[in-house]
């Protein structure tokens, strides 16, 4: 098989990979304002209001669906210039240098040879393929990221959850949304958790610790772990054998605000200004772009 067919073939198989690499941190922030609210007899409030993006699958789906149709392949003769002669000492040599391949348009056997590899390919790869993609949807919680009725059930599945006040789908993946809720730190919290989807990567985590410490983190307001997932898939090798020329899919720009307000005692932070005064407590703000390098974090102490 030519090396040209060998790669387009590998790459529908790297999509299909990198998907599945990704269907473990697939949400991500766009843009967007947070805010968390925490009172020292532990009561909270949280809310996140703007975009959150399902990461590329509609757009993996459709590079797969571009990979899976026959494209030719450059052909090229290889022929070697005449040798060179020299003189070396009275003695001939010849000069081995060979000539740079020369791209040609491809004959009637060479085009139908190449598709009948690629048909070859395609239908040796087609029952892993189609394998993969149901464990990709079962790892969604069956949603299928190709399919306009299946993502309006995810929006719908939001809607019904308590907290979910607006979800809103403006296509290619990406949600509008408006969460907003309210309890007590007797327990650890999370956002977002969503029915029958990988919990995995998480925006905010509210951790309470036995000493009535409380430690938040934003993990998912970090762009460097979450905007690029590729990397992964990258270090795995799982894009070897896309072309140069294929445009990967991107996920919008994080640009936003995350705010700590609370009465509490703040013990550590990692905002560039330190806590200010604001009208309920001790206010935190963690400006979010793609130049941020650091999750936010910061640890209160409640009232005893």
């Amino acid at each position: 098989m030519k090396t040209g067919m060998m790669k387009r073939i590998g790459a529908v198989g790297a999509i299909v990979a990198l998907a599945l690499t990704l269907s473990a941190c697939l949400l991500t922030p766009g843009r967007f304002v947070s805010a968390l609210d925490l009172r020292k007899d532990g009561q909270f409030t949280f809310t996140y209001k703007g975009e959150i993006s399902m990461f590329g699958l509609a757009q993996l789906a459709a590079m797969d669906k571009r990979n899976s149709e026959f494209k030719e392949s450059p052909c090229y003769d290889y022929e070697s210039p005449a040798p060179a002669k020299s003189k070396k000492k009275g003695a001939e040599e010849e000069d081995d240098t060979f000539a740079e391949p020369k791209e040609r348009p491809c004959t009637a056997e060479e085009l139908a040879e190449q598709k009948l590899d690629w048909e070859e390919a395609r239908k040796e790869s087609a029952a892993r393929e189609k394998k993969d993609l149901e464990e990709m949807k079962a790892a969604l919680g069956g949603l299928d990221p190709t399919d306009p009725k299946s993502i309006e059930e995810f929006a719908g599945r939001l809607r019904r959850q308590a907290g979910w006040k607006a979800v809103t789908y403006k296509g290619d993946g990406l949600f509008d949304v408006d969460y907003a809720i309210a309890g007590k730190v007797d327990h650890d919290f999370i956002f977002p958790i969503i029915e029958k989807f990988p919990t995995t990567n998480t925006f905010v985590q509210v951790l309470r610790r036995n000493d009535g410490t409380v430690r938040i983190d934003a993990p998912g307001f970090n762009p460097g772990s979450t905007t690029n997932p590729m990397a992964q898939a990258m270090g795995m090798g799982a894009l070897s054998t896309l072309s140069k020329s294929e445009k990967m899919p991107k996920g919008p720009e994080m640009e936003g605000t995350f705010t700590l307000t609370t009465n509490g005692q703040i013990l550590a932070n990692n905002t560039d200004e330190g806590a200010k005064p604001g009208t309920t407590g001790q206010m935190l703000e963690w400006k979010v772009n793609v130049r941020t390098t650091a999750t936010p974090t910061a640890l209160v102490k409640l009232a005893n």
